[in-house]
């Protein structure tokens, strides 16, 4: 008997429902950059989050099995695919105002071509390994088709926004094990509160400055005399060398010495590895503006040190959860925007939350093995205590 998308849905959300809770535990008592005595700029909305922007939803699915020798088709498995809703259950058929930015193009987000064009971004935003970007955006569309949306004789067009980056060093990516379940259940289990972080989702497999990398993610409240506007960040990142990996002003990378994360590749002295970059906001903010705000995050990028080498992806979109319903009115309509003249605390938000949640991802990350053994190690939080100290920059 041959089972639809539906059946797989519910089942689904009864195997897994349960781990949900888990993992936002799990992500409660994991320290985060503050934590460790990390200083950066700004003011943080309560969970310093992108869920700080209200309505934002994001939602995990996280494969890992196996070890040891790579058998392509069977593992080791160690990837994910990590969904962001604008507008949590209306994200399907209430697109919000968006940009887009690629700082390097070795990589790939699909859609983009529409958003530059329309303005918009209908749908989530869904990150996984790049070898599994077409499986997701198809899943992406079956699960909108399997939903009636918008309307209820099913969806006939559809350009999904899915983005990637390369987790090859610790996963079978040729193996295909991403499939179309797996996107659906980041959609479905896609929630708001705290977001899990490090080696979940589609960061499982990633690698960031040569330490374990993955799914990072902060936030920024503006104050009411600048609009008192929420900016929220989530990053996927899996780039950069260690001796370019500064953080808080402090170059840590050049301060820890551990084994190389691509020891014996051929590839070790190269500047390689992606970042995808997510910022939302309440902000009323139009699709140009917003295009100027993913810019922005190439400079939040470079405080953590990157140079955006010539092998890297590095590729962000930028959404507004203001101005509902913008999008498919057939009448004129009118919208609200911030002046450009006000725009520069935004700018400033969107760069410091790029920095903390890169930072926050690696922090969160666990060391982690996959095939053929390699070995990636996580930013050890004693030492980087340490290096921060001995430059007069830990918050005690």
């Amino acid at each position: 008997m041959r089972h639809g998308p539906h059946i797989l849905l519910v089942l689904f959300f009864f195997l897994f429902a349960p781990l949900i809770a888990l993992a936002q535990l799990d992500a409660q008592k994991k320290p985060r950059a503050r934590d460790l005595g990390v200083p950066f700029d700004g003011t943080p909305g309560k969970l310093n989050a992108i869920t700080d922007v209200s309505g934002v939803l994001v939602g995990h699915t996280t494969l890992i099995s196996g070890e040891g020798k790579l058998q392509i088709g069977k593992g080791p498995v160690r990837t994910g695919v990590t969904a962001i809703l604008p507008r949590g259950e209306e994200s399907m058929n209430d697109a919000v105002f968006a940009g887009w930015f690629s700082q390097n193009g070795n990589g790939e987000m699909t859609g983009t071509t529409w958003v530059e064009e329309s303005g918009f971004l209908e749908g989530p935003v869904m990150i996984t390994n790049t070898h599994s970007v077409g499986v997701v955006r198809d899943a992406v569309i079956q699960w909108r088709v399997a939903h009636g949306q918008p309307d209820p004789t099913g969806y006939w067009w559809s350009l999904p926004v899915v983005a990637e980056t390369w987790d090859g060093w610790l996963n079978d990516i040729n193996g295909f094990h991403v499939k179309a379940e797996h996107a659906f259940h980041a959609i479905d289990t896609a929630h708001d509160g705290r977001v899990e972080e490090g080696s979940v989702g589609g960061g499982t497999g990633m690698i960031c400055n040569e330490f374990k990398g993955g799914i990072g993610t902060s936030s920024r409240k503006l104050d009411l005399k600048a609009g008192g506007y929420t900016i929220g960040v989530l990053v996927q990142c899996n780039y950069g060398r260690r001796s370019n990996l500064r953080i808080a002003g402090v170059p840590v990378g050049m301060e820890i010495s551990a084994d190389a994360a691509y020891a014996a590749a051929p590839f070790d002295e190269a500047e390689r590895g992606s970042i995808i970059v997510v910022v939302a906001t309440d902000a009323p903010l139009l699709p140009q503006q917003l295009k100027r705000l993913a810019r922005r995050v190439s400079l939040g990028l470079g405080r953590d040190g990157s140079i955006s080498g010539n092998g890297s992806g590095d590729v962000f979109i930028a959404f507004s959860t203001a101005n509902p319903r913008a999008e498919g009115s057939k009448t004129v309509l009118d919208v609200k925007m911030v002046p450009n003249d006000s725009l520069d605390p935004i700018f400033a938000a969107t760069v410091q939350a790029t920095e903390e949640a890169i930072i926050n991802a690696m922090v969160a990350a666990e060391t982690m093995t996959g095939i053929e053994n390699h070995k990636v190690i996580a930013l050890p939080h004693d030492k980087l205590r340490a290096v921060l100290k001995k430059y007069s920059r830990l918050v005690e």
